[in-house]
């Protein structure tokens, strides 16, 4: 049954790719009409699921009839209706109901479907105006006080879409998944630029408006709508839903008033919430959003969901790749911001599970490189934010157990490593492990050369893997390992790229030694 929903997927993923493409250009329309070309006159965005729970999960849809052009819905609420079924065939409907698009969340629906039995799959659609959606799959978390034998996930983050592709969620939704972690950059901010792969539809993201229709174009794209339809996600944003580097209400450059960078990041999150399978709990209010939040599997897996941008202090020194100064080192820098890292600390000091999952946007071990003879660290990154990083180990260490993986993203590369009480010191304790996924499409084809990034590897003895392709990570969790598999393209800038497995590493919940497989 599994099996043939998934090739279900697939198929519609390649139907819709031999559509003809929509190619739309830099301050112009688009040449192509998005409703001549979705196999859906209504539903063209796809359905999704998230957050699953072990009793409900979010069901997601956004009605477009003109999906590029401000969704062309008009200002009327439109009926949607919605059945939840424990088969494919829709035989056993098992919840359903009405629920209301609005034009002031650009007819987005945001269902918590509930009374759903824990640790199993589901089938959902939606119907409006008389047309029925795509079916998606989604599976709801294990009991709370469950001995689940097994979790899979999947990490994904980093999807510009001129650079390149989205191929490799194609094959991500062949996999045998329960769950699509998304860490970041889910869309990117700029203007189009000539000569890539594809190219973006507008200016710079400014207004609601914009930011609309750049989520649009890219929840077109048949292989993300595959991927989101086969499994249930759980997002947090990084920087490029906003704008590139931003730090709470200060913008890339610091030119702006932080009164009217917020009008920004208002629009920005409302857009990011209107496209993605958010509870209501994370509905933002103006420039605020709810982001951090748990899930959890069972006794086998916490799964603490972080956002490191909406609180942080402003970087220093040189705000990225540089020396570090001594204002890295201020122990008033923060970047979760003291309630949020209170809240993480109870969430691991009353946590009994047998893994304890950080996913959140960017790598925490330190990452130095040697430039001009000078050490180099990258500010935007945890390296930058050295005493909100000793804050952030201390809580960890005070469970005093193994069973600690961080999930992170958003330098484009693949990285795996041990987190250390003191990295400068290779002979201290090792604590848990971090695994740095790769981007699905930005930075374009990537390498698979430069094995030392530039003698990181050699200059920083806890990393133990580097690599510069595309793909995304696959994590397969029992209560005694953690293994994952960096899965890898050999292009995105071109269609169809075939997926293998680059390198795989397990890591021994008791001792937390990380091993190649």
């Amino acid at each position: 049954m599994q099996s043939w929903t998934r090739r279900g997927v697939l198929q519609r993923s390649a139907m819709m790719s031999a559509l003809p493409l929509l190619g739309p250009l830099a301050g112009c329309a688009t040449t192509v009409d998005p409703i001549k070309t979705s196999a859906n006159p209504l539903f063209t965005l796809g359905v999704a699921s998230g957050d699953p729970w072990p009793d409900s999960v979010v069901l997601w849809t956004r009605l477009a009839r003109d999906p590029l052009h401000g969704g062309g819905m008009g200002d009327a609420p439109v009926a949607v209706r919605w059945e939840i079924a424990a088969d494919e065939g829709f035989q056993r409907i098992v919840n359903k109901g009405m629920v209301t698009a609005r034009a002031e969340t650009a007819h987005s629906v945001h269902v918590e479907a509930g009374s759903l039995e824990p640790h199993r799959w589901y089938w959902y659609r939606f119907n409006a105006l008389g047309i029925e959606s795509a079916v998606g799959r989604t599976r709801t978390a294990p009991a709370l006080d469950a001995s689940t034998d097994r979790v899979r996930l999947a990490l994904a983050c980093c999807q510009h879409y001129e650079h390149g592709h989205y191929t490799a969620y194609r094959h991500m939704a062949a996999e045998e998944l329960d769950l699509v972690l998304h860490v970041g950059d889910y869309i990117y901010e700029n203007k189009a630029r000539e000569g890539r792969p594809r190219l973006h539809n507008s200016r710079e993201t400014k207004t609601l408006a914009e930011y609309r229709n750049r989520y649009a174009l890219y929840k077109l794209d048949p292989d993300l709508q595959a991927a989101h339809a086969a499994f249930p996600w759980a997002a947090v944003p990084d920087d490029h839903e906003v704008e590139n580097d931003y730090a709470n209400d200060i913008e890339e450059h610091g030119r702006q008033a932080p009164q009217e960078f917020l009008k920004r990041r208002a629009v920005a999150y409302q857009a990011y919430y209107e496209h993605l399978p958010f509870r209501r709990a994370s509905r933002p209010v103006g420039p605020a959003m709810r982001l951090h939040r748990p899930l959890r599997f069972g006794r086998l897996a916490s799964i603490n969901l972080l956002d490191t941008r909406q609180y942080r202090t402003d970087q220093q020194c040189s705000g990225g790749w540089g020396p570090r100064c001594a204002a890295a080192l201020d122990p008033a820098a923060t970047m979760l911001g003291r309630e949020q890292e209170r809240w993480l600390d109870t969430m691991l000091n009353g946590s009994a599970t047998r893994w304890d999952v950080l996913v959140q946007q960017l790598p925490i071990f330190e990452r130095a490189r040697m430039r001009d003879g000078q050490l180099e660290h990258n500010m935007d990154k945890w390296d930058g934010y050295t005493a909100a990083r000793q804050r952030l180990f201390e809580s960890i260490q005070r469970r005093d157990r193994g069973g600690m993986v961080v999930l992170s993203g958003d330098v484009h590369e693949a990285w795996a490593g041990r987190l250390k009480a003191d990295f400068a010191d290779p002979k201290s304790a090792t604590f848990g492990t971090e695994f740095v996924g790769t981007s699905i499409s930005s930075g374009g084809n990537g390498f698979d050369g430069k094995k030392s990034r530039d003698g990181m590897l050699d200059i920083n003895p806890h990393l133990a893997f580097y690599n510069g392709r595309r793909g995304y990570a696959r994590c397969d969790i029992t209560a005694d390992a953690w293994r994952t598999d960096y899965r890898v393209l050999p292009y995105v800038k071109e269609p169809g790229a075939p997926i293998s497995t680059r390198a795989s590493f397990v890591v021994d919940r008791e001792s937390n030694r990380l091993e190649t497989a």
